[in-house]
């Protein structure tokens, strides 16, 4: 009995034996099969591109409002944000001493008036000198210039929008004493029925977009540059699109930039001063290669790619980048059109290695990731 027993122990042993020996076998199998990858071929498309720029975004007209005379305030006659007229006052200043003033002023005049008509008719019947006369004009004339004078600063103390346009930030009130020598304005008026977004490139991408822009002259390539957009600090994008007007002609020394000057409309007031936005400058790019950026992989900072070869092994390629459009990489060099490239999980495979291929669209590798925000 015993004998039985460690006969039959020997034979599982045997038996169990054999058994891993042909598991090993076929994970080994499996692991050497050409793992299935999805692949597409290289198309040209005609694509179009953004290069972006900060931007600073002012009214078409910002006039300061300033006091021309001193004086405390006693009204202020608008709110912030109000819509103006030219000549229209926004504030006005005490002007009792003035209008003293004034008074004393006109006095000066009226004694300066009796003077001179007493002296003409005894100077037409030669009894006193036409000098004299003339003398009494003299300080008749400078008794009237006080007074205009005083007339205007009374005038200065009605305080006007010098422009139509909205108003700013109004930075004194009621009771406060302010003169023409204050640093800040009362407030500003703003034109922004139109903007500017004021934005700057360094020179090497000045020169670089300025040489690839048609023109024989700054003006002409000015002209054609094509319609700019604006994306709002937000990350929306304006409803409106803009077109850049004027381009510095000096560099900045302390920057090393080159600034620019696009205009927008505004017919809903939704910009105004001080916005900070983003200019975008399109670029197309026509019948040009392109590939998905998830075909890519970096490595020692060149892009490469994986092409397959003899149907069914891949090769490492290094390709030529020369924008980024979207989702989409477009291609100088490296590639050529009807190349089948490895669409997915090219940083796990290495050059030699077999795959069983599995053609997918283009377009469907190719679409925008979508963006998630938690």
């Amino acid at each position: 009995m015993k004998n039985i027993i460690k006969l039959l122990t020997i034979s599982i042993g045997i038996l169990s034996l054999v058994s891993c020996g042909n598991g090993n076998d076929q994970n080994a199998a499996l692991a050497a099969q050409p793992k299935p990858y999805p692949v597409y071929e290289v198309p040209t498309k005609t694509v179009t591109g953004f290069t972006s720029f900060p931007a600073s975004i002012e009214g078409v007209i910002n006039s300061e409002v300033r006091a021309k005379v001193s004086g405390y305030i006693t009204k202020v006659l608008v709110d912030e944000g109000e819509k103006v007229k030219a000549g229209q006052t926004l504030f006005k200043l005490e002007t009792q001493s003035l209008s003293q003033d004034a008074a004393a002023a006109k006095a000066n005049v009226n004694a300066a008036q009796v003077e001179v008509d007493k002296l003409k008719p005894l100077v037409e019947k030669n009894i006193i000198s036409s000098v004299q006369l003339e003398t009494a004009k003299a300080k008749l004339q400078q008794a009237q210039s006080g007074y205009n004078g005083i007339l205007a600063n009374i005038g200065y103390a009605n305080i006007k929008s010098p422009v139509d346009g909205y108003v700013g930030s109004i930075r004194k009130r009621e009771g406060a004493l302010i003169s023409g020598a204050d640093q800040e304005p009362l407030t500003t008026v703003s034109d922004i029925s139109k903007v500017y977004a004021y934005f700057s490139m360094n020179e090497s991408d000045y020169l670089d977009f300025i040489q690839a822009t048609e023109g024989a002259t700054i003006q002409d390539k000015i002209n054609n540059i094509p319609a700019v957009r604006l994306i709002l600090a937000n990350g929306s994008m304006y409803d409106q699109e803009g077109k850049i007007e004027t381009i510095n002609s000096v560099i900045n020394t302390n920057t090393g930039s080159i600034s620019f000057r696009a205009i927008f409309d505004n017919p809903s007031r939704l910009l105004t001063n001080g916005n900070s936005a983003k200019i975008e400058i399109p670029k197309t790019f026509t019948d040009v290669l392109v590939v998905s950026q998830e075909s890519t992989y970096e490595q020692q900072g060149s892009t490469l790619l994986f092409k397959l070869q003899n149907n069914d092994s891949v090769v490492s390629t290094p390709v030529k980048v020369i924008a980024k459009v979207d989702n989409l990489y477009v291609i100088e060099s490296g590639v050529e059109k009807g190349d089948t490239v490895i669409a997915k999980g090219a940083n796990k495979l290495r050059s030699g290695t077999r795959i069983t291929p599995q053609p997918v669209a283009f377009d469907s590798v190719a679409k925008p990731l979508e963006k998630i925000f938690n």
